[in-house]
């Protein structure tokens, strides 16, 4: 199964309690901290909803 190098690229400041949530969802609490999440439609949905934070990779 592919998995998702997923990292936190901007600041929690001035943004939504629902994006703030989601990050924190996904394991992501400091900026430049990565994690490694399963591919699949819940992830890539919480991903979609706050893209302009992160950095997402496909590991193989």
């Amino acid at each position: 199964m592919a998995q998702l190098e997923i990292k936190l690229k901007r600041s929690f400041i001035g943004r939504k309690d629902d994006h703030i949530a989601t990050a924190k969802a996904l394991g992501l609490r400091k900026i430049g901290q990565s994690v490694v999440k399963d591919d699949n439609p819940a992830i890539r949905g919480m991903v979609k909803k706050i893209s302009y934070m992160l950095e997402v990779k496909e590991l193989s």
